[in-house]
């Protein structure tokens, strides 16, 4: 007994710990946010200050994470200078079995035009439920 208590602690210690790779949360800025709401698609150019390519979702362990978004709002009404698009930071609690949507909420209280920069704010526009797969790309 005594031979086989270690190889019985090494595997009950196995099969009882939760897979941690499956405690995720996503961060997506593929669908396509309902423009009547005045909302529109950005890009991801950064995560936690790190440059990173732009792709449809983030699988990410739960925490806090910031986004840097750059816009990509197409409405005739938006007189802006290109100077004055520029990114914007959105901090994101990410919780375990959560996907959430990211957009750019146009504001449309007043004219915005030449440099000013307050005519968007980066915002979650939709969670909702999921469960997390093993990553394929490690």
């Amino acid at each position: 007994m005594r031979r086989l208590l270690p190889l019985l602690l090494l595997l009950g210690g196995c099969s009882s710990t939760p897979d941690v790779q499956l405690s995720c949360g996503i961060v997506s800025g593929y669908l396509e946010p309902p423009a009547a709401e005045h909302l529109y698609r950005v890009v991801v150019t950064h995560l936690n200050d790190k440059a990173v390519l732009s792709r449809p979702n983030f699988r990410l362990s739960p925490g806090v994470y910031r986004f840097t978004l750059a816009e990509l709002i197409d409405d005739p009404r938006l007189k802006v200078a290109l100077a004055a698009r520029g990114t914007k930071y959105l901090d994101l609690k990410v919780e375990a079995g959560k996907r959430y949507h990211l957009a750019a909420q146009l504001y449309t209280d007043k004219p915005y035009v030449g440099n000013n920069p307050d005519y968007w704010q980066p915002k979650v526009w939709q969670e909702e439920a999921v469960e997390c797969e093993p990553d394929v790309q490690n």
